[in-house]
C-alpha cells in the first residue's frame, strides 16, 4: 500500500487588514500562556482566595473604606455612600461591591460574627428568592468586632500598597487580633482551584490557639470538636473525618435540619437548615418528590419564614409517623446535606491547602509580626518623647536663662543653635523647648512634664524586654485572645448529633395515602 501523503501547510506571511492591524500566525499554546495566564494568576492571587487575615481583597477594601469613613464609632450612613467611596480602592461595579457588603452584614445572617452593622432589608443567606433592598435605602456602619480587625492599624503593624491608580494606599492585610480565617466561612472559585473554609465557634478557636501556643502538639479535637454554622442545624459528628479535615484541610461532613412536631396541628416545623442549601431548594425538592409519588404522607407544605426567623411547615396526613418521615426526608432532600471542606489559603501570595493546625501556626506567625511592629512603633514614640523630656529637664535648672537666650537671639534661625549651646542639648530637644508657649515656661508646667520621665523609662524597659523574647510576644497574643473571648464569645448554633445505630434503609414503597393538593407560600 502506498503511504498516505501528508499535506504540508505552507506558512503564509503575516496578513494585514485595514483598520484591524496585523494578523499573526502563532501557536495557540503561546497565545494562552501570554494572555490567559496573567488573568488566571490575578484571579487566584487578587480575587478569589482568602489570605491569612481571613479576607479576600474585595472584603478588605470595603471594610477599610468604612474604617476611613469613621464608621467604626460613628453613626450609620447610607450604603450607597460606602459603595461609592469603595470604588476608589475596588474598581468594580456598584452592584458587585454592594453584594459583598450584603454578605458581610448582620442582617444577611451569613456569618457567625458579622463585620457590618446593618439597618434595613439585607435579604437572608438561607433564602434564594428573598432579595435585599437597594443601597439607597439601607444603612450601615462597622460592627463592634471590627475594633479587633483594625486594632493598631495606624501603628505600622501591616504594610500598605498603592491602589489601582496610585491615588492612595490600602493595607495589604488587616491586623486581626483573632483568626478570622477560621471563625467566619469563606468560599471562592479561582482558576483551576477553589476554597471552602467552614466556620468555627470563636471561643473554641481562640482557646485552641492558646493551647497550641502553650503546647504545639496539642490535640485540636479536644478544644475544637467541629464546625459551627450561623444557620444552626445538627452536625452529624464523625471524629475520624474531622481529624482528617484538621490534618489535611480536605474532607466533608453532614449537616441536617432541626425540626419539631406540633401534635395539635399534625405539622412538622423545620426551624434550622443546613448552611449549604436554601428554603426554596428544600421546598422544590419535596414538591418534586410528591409529584413523583415518592412522598405520599404530606398534604401541605408552605414557607412560613418571617421576621421571627426561618420556618418551613409540613402538614401530615392522618396516621403518618413524623420521625420516620423525617428520616426519609433527610435521605431524599437537602434537609440533610454535605459540606465539603477545602482549606485553600493564600500564604505570602502562594495558594496552599492547609490543615487547621497549619493555618493557626501561619496566623500566629502573622500575628507575632503585627505585635512586634506595634511594640517597635510604641518604643520609637516613647523613646522620642523621653528624649525631648530630658532636654526639657535640663532647662528646669535655669528657666530664666532659656528665656534670655530666646529673647536675646536677634535672628530666628539662630534660636535653636543658641539653645543647643546654652544647655548642651541637640536640635530635636531644642526645637521642642522652643515650641513651648510662653505661658508654659514656668516651673509647674515643666515639673509635670518631667514627672513622666520615670514612667516612660519603665515602659521602654518593659517593651524592650518583650521584644527580646518571642515567648513573651506570644504571651501578649494569649492575653489578647482571652480578652476577645470575654467580649465576643457566643454559644454554639450548630449542635452535635451522635448516631450510634445504623439508620434503616429507605423503602420506596409507602402506604397509599389519598392524594391531596399541596401548596407553597
Amino acid at each position: 500500500m502506498k503511504k498516505r501523503e501528508v499535506k504540508k501547510i505552507k506558512k503564509t506571511p503575516n496578513a494585514y487588514i485595514e483598520n484591524s492591524g496585523v494578523i499573526v500566525d502563532e501557536k495557540i499554546t503561546d497565545t494562552l500562556e501570554r494572555n490567559y495566564m496573567p488573568y488566571a494568576m490575578s484571579v487566584i492571587i487578587s480575587r478569589a482566595l482568602p489570605e491569612i487575615d481571613g479576607f479576600k481583597p474585595s472584603h478588605r477594601k470595603l471594610l477599610y473604606t468604612m474604617y476611613k469613613m469613621g464608621l467604626l464609632n460613628g453613626n450609620r450612613t447610607k450604603s450607597a455612600n460606602v459603595v461609592g467611596q469603595t470604588m476608589r480602592l475596588n474598581p468594580h461595579g456598584d452592584a458587585a461591591i454592594y453584594e459583598t457588603m450584603v454578605r458581610l452584614s448582620r442582617g444577611n445572617e451569613a456569618l457567625l460574627h458579622p463585620f457590618v452593622d446593618s439597618k434595613g432589608n439585607f435579604g437572608k443567606y438561607y433564602s434564594r428568592d428573598m432579595a435585599y433592598a437597594a443601597s439607597r435605602y439601607t444603612e450601615v456602619k462597622l460592627d463592634s468586632i471590627c475594633q479587633e480587625i483594625f486594632n493598631d492599624i495606624d501603628k505600622e503593624t501591616v504594610d500598605f500598597i498603592p491602589n489601582y491608580d496610585n491615588s492612595t494606599t490600602e493595607p495589604k492585610l488587616l491586623p486581626a487580633t483573632f483568626p478570622t480565617i477560621l471563625v467566619n466561612s469563606n468560599t471562592g472559585i479561582a482558576v483551576s482551584m477553589a476554597s471552602a473554609i467552614c466556620p468555627f465557634n470563636l471561643e473554641e478557636i481562640c482557646n485552641t490557639c492558646i493551647e497550641i501556643i502553650k503546647n504545639p502538639q496539642h490535640d485540636i479535637l479536644t478544644t475544637l470538636k467541629g464546625a459551627d454554622f450561623p444557620t444552626g442545624g445538627f452536625l452529624l459528628y464523625d471524629e475520624d473525618e474531622f481529624r482528617r479535615i484538621y490534618e489535611t484541610g480536605k474532607g466533608s461532613f453532614k449537616v441536617r435540619a432541626k425540626w419539631n412536631y406540633d401534635k395539635s396541628a399534625n405539622c412538622i416545623e423545620i426551624t434550622e437548615i443546613p448552611y449549604s442549601t436554601t428554603v426554596e431548594a428544600i421546598i422544590e425538592k419535596i414538591i418534586d418528590l410528591i409529584k413523583q409519588t415518592k412522598l405520599k404522607e404530606i398534604s401541605y407544605i408552605r414557607d412560613e419564614t418571617d421576621l421571627n426567623g426561618l420556618k418551613i411547615a409540613i402538614d401530615l396526613k392522618r396516621g403518618v409517623e413524623p420521625d420516620k418521615l423525617m428520616q426519609r426526608l433527610y435521605k431524599m432532600t437537602p434537609l440533610q446535606d454535605n459540606y465539603s471542606c477545602n482549606f485553600n489559603v493564600l500564604i505570602n501570595g502562594m495558594p496552599k491547602v492547609l490543615g487547621v493546625r497549619e493555618i493557626i501556626n501561619e496566623w500566629l506567625i502573622f500575628r507575632e509580626s503585627c505585635v512586634e511592629k506595634r511594640l517597635k512603633f510604641d518604643l520609637n514614640k516613647k523613646s522620642e518623647k523621653l528624649h525631648r523630656l530630658k532636654g526639657l529637664e535640663k532647662i528646669l535648672l535655669d528657666i530664666d536663662k532659656a528665656i534670655r537666650v530666646i529673647r536675646e537671639t536677634k535672628q530666628e534661625d539662630l534660636v535653636i543653635p543658641n539653645l543647643c549651646k546654652a544647655f548642651e542639648i541637640d536640635e530635636i530637644q531644642a526645637e521642642y523647648i522652643a515650641e513651648i508657649k510662653l505661658r508654659n515656661l514656668n516651673e509647674e508646667y515643666i515639673l509635670k512634664r518631667v514627672a513622666d520621665i520615670e514612667n516612660l523609662t519603665k515602659e521602654i524597659a518593659e517593651i524592650k524586654d518583650i521584644l527580646s523574647d518571642s515567648k513573651k510576644i506570644r504571651k501578649v497574643i494569649v492575653g489578647e485572645l482571652k480578652d476577645i473571648i470575654k467580649k465576643y464569645k457566643a454559644p454554639r448554633k450548630t449542635e452535635y448529633y451522635y448516631n450510634d445505630t445504623q439508620e434503616e434503609d429507605i423503602v420506596e414503597e409507602v402506604p397509599n395515602y389519598p392524594v391531596t393538593i399541596f401548596l407553597t407560600k
